[in-house]
């Protein structure tokens, strides 16, 4: 009796243990295409800032945002575009830093958006 019971325990931690390593393989596949992901979206982020010759931290003060939120980025920029055009005494030189950084700030969000699409079918797949 004794040896079949220390059978059935051995067994049972071997279907335990397998069990355990095939999660472990999965979680550890799931990381490294996570880490691949944010490797992509940070250098299309930083191919960003160098095509359009300014930072994304730049283009953020320049628009007063603090998170990048469509409305606010839409808001602040219509304010500031105004506010800075030359019939109404404004500078042409900060009015088209206004544009560049709104664009800045769209080129990131649409990279942002390509990440959630990407992640979301990676969740899907697993």
């Amino acid at each position: 009796m004794a040896k079949y019971l220390a059978q059935i325990i051995v067994m049972g931690a071997q279907v335990v243990g397998r069990a355990f390593a095939r999660a472990l393989r999965q979680e550890y596949a799931a990381s490294q295409a996570a880490a691949r992901a944010r490797s992509r979206t940070d250098q299309q982020s930083a191919a960003a800032s160098s095509i359009s010759g300014m930072s994304l931290q730049e283009a953020q003060q320049i628009l007063n945002i603090s998170t990048l939120s469509p409305e606010e980025i839409q808001k602040n920029y219509e304010h500031l575009f105004k506010v800075n055009d030359k019939s109404v005494g404004g500078s042409f030189y900060l009015q088209s830093k206004v544009v560049r950084a709104k664009e800045r700030l769209d080129e990131e969000l649409g990279i942002q958006s390509q990440q959630q699409k990407q992640q979301a079918q990676q969740n899907m797949e697993t």
